[in-house]
């Protein structure tokens, strides 16, 4: 007898949250579930797929408003741990972009590029409670007689915190070595001479785009897991390919799409919000995201069956490609061989490296999982496409 067709809604699923009766599991075990059952049995057994990431996210930081107290004030340059903000948005409203470097780190100034604190530090230490101090510099006006401020605040003093990020989550990634005979230093890490060592990212089949190539489930308004809280998707992320060059599953092979995350940094665990200096490059932070994947069709289903031998990644030359802008692909590896620890490429066993915590990512994937079990997170309906096409 042919099996029937799938086709659930969002809204069905989400009474089935409410209920206690969704049937929930991590990508992770879904990939043994299609195996095991086809996708369209799967389809019908599974409501929702939950996926997760941790990994480095050089493009994040914090949107917040520092509240105001007599006499108020326009603030033109702020600080916070003398870690610069962009201040020309309005009054007391700043950005905290994750990668600024504090203005008198120390390590800076004797081996420069190799940051000690930044950013990212300082959104750490204000979720985990602890003080910064804010500085903050006004040329005075009429209506904004103030011309400095001085002093140290906590999470709690800031009226509005949110994190903003313009691009999150990539689909796909370079996997990074250095043919020269010197060792770099990169946004992928330290990159040792002669091929000696190949660095990654993504969290393979456990990563959300790679779920949902098509974008058929992600779009505006999709309710995610960010950074220990809740968070949305609020369009396509900078540097987005729309149209890459996708294998037979509709997994792209280059780096291609990306997300525009935000939410409200108060909701937020530093468990899942952690500082990282990456050496000789600088500041960076990293950010766990979790996105639900409903079952709708088997469709659905076959993709969220992806497993990491399905997931293939090129290898580039960081040393003498990649800083004039025409980075050659080596090879190719799956994530699979990554994951090995081993990877071969011009003929040299090359030690693989992972920036993206595994372990973590699937943590993520299974507290999300744990939310919508307990009916404490139901999905949403995208509200605008990302472009896929």
């Amino acid at each position: 007898m042919a099996e029937h067709q799938v086709n659930k809604t969002i809204q069905e699923i989400n009474d089935r949250i409410r209920r206690g009766k969704a049937v929930v599991v991590n990508a992770h075990e879904m990939v043994e579930i299609v195996r095991k059952e086809g996708k369209v049995r799967a389809a019908q057994e599974v409501d929702v797929v939950t996926t997760g990431t941790f990994s480095p996210m050089c493009s994040s930081g914090l949107l917040f408003n520092i509240g105001q107290q007599p006499p108020v004030m326009k603030v033109s340059k702020l600080w916070l741990n003398n870690v610069p903000c962009y201040s020309g948005i309005a009054a007391v409203d700043a950005y905290l972009g994750c990668t600024e470097p504090s203005e008198d780190d120390p390590l800076n100034k004797v081996h420069p590029g190799r940051f000690a604190y930044g950013g990212a530090h300082v959104m750490e230490d204000l979720l985990r409670g602890k003080a910064v101090h804010l500085r903050a510099e006004a040329y005075g006006t009429d209506c904004y007689p103030r011309r400095e401020l001085d002093k140290d605040i906590t999470l709690a003093d800031l009226p509005n915190a949110v994190m903003f990020n313009p691009r999150n989550c990539y689909q796909n990634y370079n996997c990074a070595v250095n043919l020269t005979s010197r060792t770099i230093y990169t946004y992928m890490g330290p990159l040792k001479s002669n091929c000696a060592n190949a660095n990654y990212a993504t969290a393979g089949q456990l990563s959300p785009l790679f779920n949902d190539p098509y974008f058929r489930t992600i779009g505006m308004g999709t309710r995610i897991f960010l950074g220990g809280g809740t968070g949305y998707v609020i369009g396509e992320g900078t540097q987005h390919v729309s149209k890459p060059q996708r294998n037979e599953r509709g997994l792209p092979e280059n780096p291609s799409g990306t997300l525009m995350l935000k939410g409200d940094f108060k909701q937020m665990d530093a468990r899942y919000v952690r500082a990282q200096s990456i050496l000789g490059y600088g500041v960076s932070l990293a950010v766990g995201v979790g996105i639900p994947i409903p079952m709708l069709n088997e469709e659905m289903a076959f993709f969220t069956g992806v497993c990491d031998a399905d997931i293939t990644m090129p290898v580039k030359d960081y040393g003498y490609d990649y800083p004039n802008g025409i980075p050659r692909q080596l090879t190719r590896v799956t994530f699979e061989e990554l994951k090995s620890g081993e990877i071969m490429v011009n003929g040299k066993k090359t030690a693989t490296i992972p920036l993206t915590s595994y372990s973590m990512s699937l943590e993520v994937a299974d507290e999300l999982k744990a939310w919508i079990e307990r009916g404490e997170f139901l999905l949403t309906e995208k509200v605008a496409d990302i472009p896929s096409y």
